[in-house]
């Protein structure tokens, strides 16, 4: 009864609130200690006892009440930041404050007038950051630092949120002179120590880190196009030197994401048996570090560099409000650190694969999303955490999660933006030759995905997946074949031996892309089959001896190649190519596969009334790509190119096709100006209902087709094939690839061209993608209590499927 009793209590507080119309006396202490001093409720009933029509009416008609409900919850936190919250009662106070502004801050960033709020400067709020009487008016503190700074503060308070140190029951431990860095959560990065788990102590800390990640999300309410290059306030200053407790958070929340195992000893169905407090906590943490890991004042490259170089920390001043969790991230290397962190992302990344002979026995993550920001933030501002990526075999254990989440969301359009992530995380590990030396490694494990059973090695799994993308995915992925065939041409140098399937997968995809009518109907649709010929090219060039299955396919499919040699440029031909297109881009024969691995189900489209947040048009592949050129001692040289003002759809496309060509004719360097595919490949009307396909179009790409080294590669082997299987009377295959694979080309191929790697570049509209991504994924994460639910959320857009 008791606990009713204080819901209704706190029930009556609010109407008492709501239906004032004179503003209430911040003196008045016995009215607005009914909303925290007496009250025993969580923070479900708080979002139920708190309406939003009901916040929006004090908003509107009593404004100067809620502008004091916000400032007296504020000052309770401050107050109990000082003191050190001794006793239970004072806990509860300080809970309930939380649960409280937690639901209405939302409703203060939704309205552009109260934005500022926060940032005013109240009376009596000292720069000490206590809420003093007397403290001088020059130095008043606004609001929203007083209350980042009492989170940061109660974050490390003893016997609330941390483990108490004292020696004796009787002594008191003073907040204000604790070092905070001996009560980091968890061992890990800098802390050796691993504190005794305390699910209260938990439980307490995924409260303020709620309302902590509520503070952080005034971003969500402005709209993506703005212009502004500042950072969000909150993180600006939570992040900056005026938290002393910037550094132990930093490491708290780093290492109680890496440290967590969310299976244990493997007790079956344990997950269901006992309530996993600390798996609240890391998601709250793993959510914070990505927002808090927001660096605008200068580039992610530049904070590396700085890492890397710490001479250079002191001669040059950072730009901006210097972010100390990515000043701390980008400072992270000594090999224990970076192994430890490594094997925590690695265990939680391939949670979802772990299978077991009892069904749904293992427990099983949700935040994965989250995990592939992370870990991308990671190797952005930390370089040596990427080399230490590459150079270790885990580096596969990274691969395989990813490939298994883009093969099980390619049908699934609410998943969309965990299709791009993915994509960019492979984009970004395949500019760097280690990636592609690796996946030689032999793929044993039998991860259930609907791809089909096969012998060979993480490449050919790689190939495998991204041709079901192609060929089976949802349309809203077109985009993203660009990428994907170029995360294919960077690795194709280091390919020792392709498997028959991933070899016929490859040129189905160019049999695909290099039918006339897909080739003309959009003005950068010939660049996938420019992007092909280059694997092939490469393959050939560099890793025949070991690729003879490869090398029988392109001979099995000679007709495509003499196709494309042949293609048809006169007007006639164009038009009556136009008029036999039927529907989509790609050929779907030969493409869904009844053989599959064991315990696997086929990728579906989301459910029906599936929400889903909208997404930023992701920038053209010219605009997050560079090229590099592999010099003789292996080293990169990025291929400069002068900046080339924008041309329009028609006219760039001579300049795109000289870069996606494998420059396997001419020994020298290209122009780097790839295709805009972002929106519009096939889907958009304007584009293409302003262009047309013609002949000189046409002939500008066709002459430039690599396909010198292919033709000559045909020109040697077919006669020899043809001739051992008349004179053999052979009709098996093994012994064609018996022959291929002694058989040599060696002075008779072309001169080898430049391995050219396309390395990701980041840059402002992959930025501000990242951005969106990021806070609709925590937007949708975040459904109990619904913290945004029902806002009017500006950054991006809430839709049902």
């Amino acid at each position: 009864m008791g606990n009713a009793d204080t819901k209704l209590h706190f029930r009556k507080a609010v109407i008492q609130l709501t239906t004032k119309t004179q503003p209430v006396e911040a003196t008045d202490d016995a009215f607005w200690d009914q909303f925290w001093a007496d009250t025993c409720t969580n923070v479900q009933d708080v979002f139920a006892l708190v309406p939003a029509a009901e916040i929006r009416a004090v908003r509107e008609e009593s404004p100067s009440n809620l502008a004091t409900l916000c400032y007296k919850a504020v000052e309770r936190l401050v107050q109990g930041a000082d003191s050190g919250c001794r006793s239970d009662k004072e806990r509860q106070v300080l809970l309930n404050c939380t649960r409280l502004l937690t639901r209405i801050l939302p409703y203060i960033f939704e309205d552009a007038d109260w934005r500022g709020f926060f940032w005013s400067t109240v009376p009596g709020a000292g720069r000490s950051g206590r809420l003093d009487e007397d403290a001088d008016e020059a130095e008043a503190r606004p609001l929203a630092e007083s209350l980042l700074l009492a989170i940061a503060d109660l974050l490390f308070c003893p016997e609330f949120t941390a483990q108490s140190h004292k020696k004796s029951p009787d002594s008191l431990e003073d907040i204000r002179s604790i070092d905070s860095c001996e009560y980091i959560w968890e061992a890990g990065v800098g802390f050796a120590h691993s504190p005794p788990l305390n699910y209260v102590h938990d439980l307490n800390r995924t409260e303020l880190l709620k309302l902590l990640l509520t503070c952080l999300s005034e971003a969500m309410y402005l709209p993506p196009s703005s212009e502004k290059r500042n950072l969000n306030p909150w993180v600006a200053f939570f992040c900056s030197s005026e938290n002393r407790h910037a550094l132990p958070l930093f490491t708290s929340l780093l290492n109680v994401v890496c440290a967590y195992d969310p299976v244990g000893y493997g007790i079956p169905y344990n997950h269901l048996l006992f309530s996993d407090h600390r798996e609240q906590l890391v998601e709250q943490a793993v959510q914070i570090l990505i927002v808090a890991l927001e660096h605008e004042g200068g580039s992610a490259a530049s904070a590396a560099l700085q890492a890397l170089d710490s001479s250079a920390v002191d001669e040059q001043e950072p730009a901006g409000p210097n972010n100390l969790f990515v000043n701390y991230l980008s400072r992270i290397h000594r090999e224990e650190d970076l192994n430890f962190i490594l094997k925590g992302l690695v265990r939680l990344m391939n949670n979802p694969l772990v299978q077991t002979y009892l069904p749904h026995s293992a427990k099983k993550i949700q935040f994965h999303q989250e995990l592939l920001i992370l870990f991308w933030k990671f190797c952005d501002f930390n370089k040596k955490f990427l080399f230490f990526v590459l150079k270790s075999s885990d580096v596969l254990d990274v691969l395989v999660p990813i490939l298994f989440s883009l093969n099980d969301a390619r049908a699934d359009q609410s998943r969309v933006g965990l299709m791009h992530i993915g994509v960019f995380i492979l984009l970004l590990l395949s500019g760097e030759r280690n990636f592609g030396v690796r996946l030689n490694k032999p793929y044993a494990l039998r991860v259930p995905m609907d791809v089909p059973v096969f012998t060979g090695t993480h490449a050919d799994l790689l190939v495998l997946i991204f041709h079901k993308i192609i060929t089976c995915g949802n349309q809203r992925l077109q985009p993203l074949f660009d990428c994907l065939l170029t995360i294919i041409v960077n690795i194709s140098p280091y390919l020792k031996s392709l498997s028959m399937l991933a070899a016929n997968k490859l040129l189905h995809l160019l049999e695909a892309f290099s039918t006339p009518w897909f080739l003309f109907s959009s003005p950068q649709n010939h660049h996938l089959v420019f992007f092909l010929l280059e694997v092939f090219n490469n393959i050939i060039q560099y890793q025949f001896d070991g690729n003879c299955n490869l090398v029988y396919a392109i001979i099995r499919k000679r007709s495509v190649f003499h196709q494309l040699a042949n293609l048809p440029s006169d007007a006639p031909s164009v038009q009556s190519a136009l008029q036999r297109k039927k529907k989509s881009g790609i050929s779907r024969s030969n493409s869904t596969e009844t053989e599959s691995t064991d315990g696997s189900r086929p990728a579906g489209p989301a459910e029906p009334g599936t929400l889903k947040a909208s997404l930023e048009a992701t920038p053209g592949l010219d605009k997050i790509t560079e090229k590099s050129q592999v010099s003789v001692d292996g080293t990169m040289v990025t291929v400069s190119h002068p900046d080339s003002p924008q041309t329009p759809a028609g006219s760039s496309a001579e300049a795109a096709a000289r870069d996606t060509e494998s420059n396997s004719e001419r020994g020298r360097e290209v122009v780097h100006t790839a295709s805009e595919v972002a929106r519009r490949r096939l889907s958009s009307v304007s584009s293409s209902a302003a262009w047309s396909a013609n002949t000189d179009w046409v002939l500008s790409w066709k002459a430039k087709l690599p396909l010198q080294t292919i033709m000559r590669l045909l020109q040697v082997l077919v006669p020899q094939v043809e001739k051992i299987c008349i004179d053999k009377g052979l009709t098996d295959e093994s012994e064609i690839l018996k022959f291929l694979q002694h058989g040599t080309l060696v002075g008779l191929l072309p001169v080898p061209h430049p391995i050219l790697i396309r390395k990701y570049q980041a840059n402002a509209g992959t930025a501000m993608w990242f951005r969106t991504y990021m806070w609709g994924v925590i937007y949708l994460r975040n459904v109990d209590p619904p913290i945004w639910y029902d806002t009017d959320i500006r950054l991006f857009e809430i839709q049902r499927i």
